[in-house]
Order: structure tokens, then C-alpha cells, then sequence
């Protein structure tokens, strides 16, 4: 049975990847509050505000609780109520509340799921509301909440993570690589796969594609342009997007990836990894913590590296963040408590219970990511992926919600299995994804 510290890592990562639905709201329901009136100088602060988080109860009820008690000790006049919020159905309550204008004050969200709703004008703009603390954040975090053809940001970064290289250095012996060398590019990433899965006999492989979670991010990296200027239509489908996926198929074809991976995520790549099945696994280092606890023989024999990059040398960052809907009554306590929730005192504390990094760039500084610690594999990881975060952006976009997800990697599937010619299956892709945001 996982721990309670695997149960906790887990969470946080699926806070961070799963809600990418977007919403199907009718028309605007944009209130016209004034969202100047959250940050008047001199404002009394008082009322209540409702927090609404994710499922972080009971894993995180402490820290979280705490922070509260912290903030109505400096803000005696308000009453912070936390309602915590299973994953399944989420969605679906939250979509329910936007329509009828009650969600809560404060709403913990990532910026897939959270655009569907500020698309129709539902939260207030930080770049406003919350201009004296926006220099304190990271810029890529930050620029995750901004809306294409929208003025101004939604939404305050709380916590972050950002993928690094995690690999089987036993298994990188046995197919003759350098198993202080992990692969830094797409390209040897590949080049690796093939070495690993050779030396594997079928019995492991190189590689898990997990195309639902890798493959726009993978184009990103190469400098792809995945939307038009306007953002608002889906233009990758360049002969470099189709020379890459045609290097995927190719090594489908050669056997790096397992034949059953196609159609799975990126929790079976770490299933799989775990097992010993594949060599390489590009993931968050708070899955680290995980895989030593659920296969300690392989987390003794994993070695990581910096987060896998192609030609335009940008790394992907995940961010989850607190924002504020118009249809708040009490927009100023709520900016205020959502700016202490996420200030660098209460992220670092909350980054050193779960291996998650905060958007603070000041807390980046701290020991604790500068450092390489106790030289275990956690501690390499967290300080390579706080050194990544400095230039790292939100590069899938926010308008590739699971309904365009599912399509782009419905043709991409075909594309390796040699159903359909790489750049056929991307110009159905883009044609698919316009008819679904368009």
C-alpha cells in the first residue's frame, strides 16, 4: 500500500495534469465588476471568503489550515471557510457554479480548466487586481493565466513543477550508453530508445510516448507554432511537426516504444518504469519520491538529468493557481488571502512537504533548490527543475483542452501505427482541432 508521502505526491500531480477539460458554458456571464475595487488602498478587509482546493483534504489539512489560521490572525475581521472538492466531477460542480454565479471567492484551478471559464469573462485580472505582488512570481507562471486576444492575467501562480529526466542507469550499462550522460535532446532521446530496447530483447524498451501528455509539449520544444497569432487557430501541421512524428513512427516501427503504449498515459509510463519495462521516464521529480517507495531496486538504479528539450532549447513547466470570479462579494479579502496563500513563506513551507516548486522566484533561492542536499536523486531533481523554472513556460497551450487532446492524438496513434502518413495525420489533426474550438 502506498504511504501517506506517495499518497500526498500523487494528489499534487494530479491536480497539476488531469483537469484539462474545458467547459461548455453559454453565453458570457461577465458581472462588469469593477476589478479595481478587489486592491483599493486603505480597504477594510472583512466578510467571508469561501476557498475551494482540489483534493488536498486530508493529505494537506494541516498545512492548509494553518495557513488560515495564520492569515485570520493578521485579518481578524475575515472568515476563510476551505471546501475541498474531489477530482470526479469537479468539472461538472464547477460549471454548475459559473452559470449560477456561486462559486466560491477563492478557486484553485491549472489554466486548461480555468480558461474554458475565463474565456466568457468569469475571473478578475490580476495584472489589476494584484499588480503590486505580480514582479514576486515567476514570468513564464504568471503569463500561464493570460487568455489569447485577452488584456491581462487571471489568475495568481500557487505551485509548480517541471519534468527532468529520470532513467534506469543499469539498463543504460547493458545497452552500452553513458550512464552518467542521459539524453538532453529529442533526438538522442530516440537515438537512446532504440540502443535500450535492443539491449532489452523484449523484455524492456527504451521508451513510453504517453501522447497524451508529451506530444504538443514535444512540438513546442522544436519551435512548431502551434497556434496563429491570434490564438485561435491551430497552424501545427509544418513539415517539421511531420519530420518528427515520422522519427515517432519510425521508432514504433523498431520497437522503442511498448506495441501496447499507444493509447496509453503517462501513469502507465510510470507503471511501466517502475517495472523495469523502459529505460527512460521524463516526469516531475515529485514521481521520484513515488517510485522509491514503490520499487526501491529501481530507484536505487534511476539517475537524473535536465528536462529533454528540442531545437528551441525551452523547457515546460505545469502550474496550478488561485483566482477570483467577478461574482465574488468580497473580491478585496479574496485577493488578499490568495496573495498570502501563494506568498514565498507559505509556498516554500508547502514545497517541503511535497516535492512541488513554488512560483515565488525569491523562494527559488532557497537552500533547499540551490542546493544538491544529501546528493540523492530527489535532491538532484529538485535542484535541477527550480534551475529550469527562471526560463520555463506553460508551452501547451490553454485552448488544448481534453476534447482537442483527444483528436490530435487519435490521428498522431494512426501516424505510428503507418495507418496514415505523418503529414496527412497532422492536417487532419489541425482540421479536427478547429472544428472543436472554433
Amino acid at each position: 500500500m502506498p504511504s501517506s508521502r506517495g499518497t500526498r505526491l500523487a494528489s499534487v500531480a494530479v491536480a497539476l495534469g488531469v483537469l484539462t477539460t474545458a467547459c461548455g458554458l453559454g453565453g458570457s456571464t461577465d458581472s462588469g465588476n469593477d476589478t479595481q475595487a478587489a486592491s483599493k488602498p486603505g480597504a477594510e478587509l472583512k466578510g467571508t471568503v469561501r476557498f475551494e482546493t482540489l483534493q488536498l483534504k486530508p493529505t494537506f489539512t494541516k498545512y492548509i489550515e494553518g495557513v488560515i489560521a495564520a492569515y485570520e490572525k493578521k485579518n481578524p475581521k475575515v472568515d476563510v471557510q476551505w471546501v475541498d472538492v474531489p477530482f470526479e466531477g469537479a468539472q461538472e460542480k464547477m460549471t454548475a457554479n459559473a452559470v449560477a454565479g456561486t462559486m466560491a471567492d477563492v478557486v484553485n484551478l491549472n489554466p486548461q480548466f480555468a480558461q474554458a471559464l475565463e474565456a466568457k469573462g468569469l475571473f478578475i485580472d490580476m495584472d489589476k487586481a494584484a499588480k503590486d505582488v505580480k514582479a514576486d512570481y515567476v514570468p513564464g507562471a504568471w503569463d500561464a493565466f493570460t487568455v489569447p486576444g485577452k488584456e491581462g492575467s487571471f489568475g495568481i501562480p500557487w505551485y509548480l513543477t517541471s519534468e527532468v529526466t529520470m532513467y534506469n542507469k543499469d539498463q543504460f550499462k547493458k545497452a552500452g550508453l553513458d550512464a552518467e550522460k542521459p539524453p538532453a535532446t529529442l533526438d538522442e532521446l530516440l537515438a537512446a530508445g532504440e540502443k535500450l530496447s535492443k539491449a532489452g530483447k523484449g523484455k524492456s524498451y527504451g521508451l513510453h510516448p504517453a501522447l497524451e501528455n508529451r506530444f504538443i509539449a514535444d512540438l513546442a520544444k522544436q519551435g512548431v507554432p502551434l497556434l496563429d497569432e491570434s490564438g485561435k487557430k491551430w497552424t501545427f501541421n509544418t513539415p517539421e511537426a511531420a519530420a518528427y512524428l515520422g522519427k515517432l513512427a519510425d521508432a514504433y516501427k523498431k520497437g522503442v516504444f511498448p506495441k501496447d503504449s499507444l493509447t496509453q498515459n503517462h501513469s502507465k509510463a510510470t507503471e511501466a518504469y517502475q517495472a523495469g519495462q523502459i529505460g527512460v521516464l521524463p516526469s516531475g521529480p515529485n514521481f521520484l519520491t513515488i517510485i522509491k517507495e514503490n520499487a526501491p531496486k529501481i530507484a536505487e538504479a534511476t539517475g537524473v538529468g535536465p528536462q529533454i528539450t528540442g531545437t528551441s532549447g525551452a523547457t515546460n513547466m505545469s502550474v496550478m493557481g488561485l483566482l477570483v470570479p467577478k461574482s465574488s462579494k468580497n473580491q478585496a479579502a479574496a485577493v488578499s488571502f490568495a496573495t498570502y496563500m501563494a506568498n514565498a513563506e507559505n509556498q516554500l513551507a508547502f514545497s517541503k512537504i511535497v516535492t512541488v516548486l513554488p512560483s515565488v522566484s525569491e523562494a527559488l533561492k532557497d537552500p533547499y533548490f540551490t542546493e544538491a542536499g544529501d546528493g540523492s536523486a530527489e535532491a538532484q531533481a529538485r535542484k535541477i527543475s527550480a534551475e529550469q523554472i527562471a526560463k520555463g513556460e506553460n508551452l501547451v497551450p490553454v485552448q488544448y483542452d481534453e476534447r482537442v487532446t483527444k483528436a490530435v492524438v487519435a490521428k498522431v496513434q494512426l501516424a505510428l501505427q503507418g495507418k496514415l502518413a505523418p503529414q496527412k495525420a497532422l492536417d487532419q489533426a489541425v482540421e479536427a482541432a478547429n472544428q472543436i474550438t472554433g
